[in-house]
């Protein structure tokens, strides 16, 4: 079975996983860093004892999350850091082999997926810094994955239901009570983002089978449409206190490119690119900062960083200077006190393949249930 939940922080889990199995050989060399903006200082996340890091997301703590693949075996494992980013210990799992962590709020809790003692994955949040992992069931099918939690610990992401369909929800505080989003029209919904208001920010498909960024109001009621730039496809990924929100979509003239919106979602606008031919924004702080990735000429990506507001796109780089060689490929979290994680590659490396090839490579393992495809822009005919 194809399940179309694909959750775009899920990229960097597969590199690390890829690179740990020595599948694709330009992934074998990758790295993930917290990027301190306040001393322009990097600090490398080198994972539990092992080489092949994906770090997901950071509080304002200076907290990092994301999986690691274990030292010896096909395992991974969700971590969390300490505030400095010196040292790293493992969530565990609801029962199963994997895990994969993917928000945290500032109190240390954490979320993601885990294998479960049975057939399916599940989400599950924990308590503060990290200890102790709970199942947060699912909406009635048999996989579920938590993607974000704010302060009071309301939880968002996807779950299959009974239905056969998959659907975004939310929990109340501290994980309690799944509720299910519902869609924009289609089969399919996931919550990326989550506020401290319980705003929800996501994608779902609509009536006419087209793929649209959505947000909910507080609490997660009432999913609206965020249309698009002018092409038919657009997503959220982030979503910040005021409820700005970040993404990306495609334009009429068949690009993909980086937007925000205003407060409550009002008014997408287009960030463009820096000279090539997409980019995308995959995180976004309470002053309106974004961070992403963007493509740099000939298949080749860096990672970018805004201003307030998403006003002044610039190549991190630019900004940080991360030694040894490496060059900051992509942006996928930042805090509102001047932390970003980001992954690196080796200067002149090639650039990371399309998401999918990766996903349908971890899908054929089996290793974590609920990993999923999507298809190609140019598959949907954007």
């Amino acid at each position: 079975m194809i399940n179309y939940c694909f959750n775009f922080r899920s990229l960097f889990l597969a590199i690390a996983l890829m690179g740990g199995l020595g599948l694709v050989t330009h992934a074998t060399a990758s790295r993930s860093y917290n990027l301190d903006l306040n001393t322009m200082t990097p600090i490398p996340l080198d994972g539990l004892g092992g080489e092949y890091t994906s770090v997901i997301d950071i509080n304002d703590a200076g907290q990092a999350v994301g999986a690691a693949l274990r030292p010896g075996v096909i395992e991974l494992r969700g971590f969390i850091t300490d505030p400095n980013a010196m040292w790293a210990s493992e969530i565990g799992t609801l029962g199963g082999y994997s895990s994969q962590a993917s928000g945290i709020n500032n109190e240390g809790q954490v979320v993601g997926g885990s294998g479960t003692r049975g057939d399916g994955t599940h989400a599950f949040i924990t308590g503060p810094d990290g200890i102790g992992i709970r199942d947060l069931g699912t909406l009635g099918g048999y996989f579920s994955g938590a993607n974000d939690i704010n302060n009071i610990g309301q939880v968002a992401g996807y779950s299959y239901t009974d239905e056969n369909e998959t659907h975004a929800f939310i929990t109340g505080p501290d994980g309690m009570r799944m509720r299910d989003l519902g869609t924009l029209g289609g089969y399919f919904s996931t919550a990326n983002g989550i506020n401290d208001i319980g705003q929800v920010a996501g994608y779902s498909y609509t009536d006419e089978n087209e793929m649209h960024a959505f947000i909910t109001g507080p609490d997660g009621i009432g999913m609206r449409d965020l249309g698009t730039l002018g092409g038919k496809s657009s997503a959220a990924n982030d979503i910040n206190n005021v409820g700005q929100v970040a993404g990306y979509s495609y334009t009429d003239e068949g690009e993909k490119h980086a937007f925000i919106t205003g407060p409550d979602g009002m008014g997408m606008r287009d960030l463009g690119t820096l000279g090539g031919r997409w980019s995308e924004a995959r995180g976004i702080n309470n002053a309106g900062q974004v961070v992403g990735e963007f493509e740099v000429g000939n298949g080749y990506e860096h990672a970018f960083i805004t201003g307030p507001n998403g006003e002044d796109m610039r190549d991190l780089n630019s900004l940080l200077h991360v030694s040894g060689g490496w060059i900051l490929a992509s942006a996928v979290g930042i805090s509102n006190d001047g932390h970003i994680v980001a992954w690196a590659v080796p200067e002149h490396t090639l650039t990371v393949p399309e998401p999918e090839t990766y996903i349908l490579m971890l899908a054929g393992l089996g290793l974590i249930g609920f990993v999923a495809w999507r298809k190609k822009p140019e598959d949907r005919g954007f």
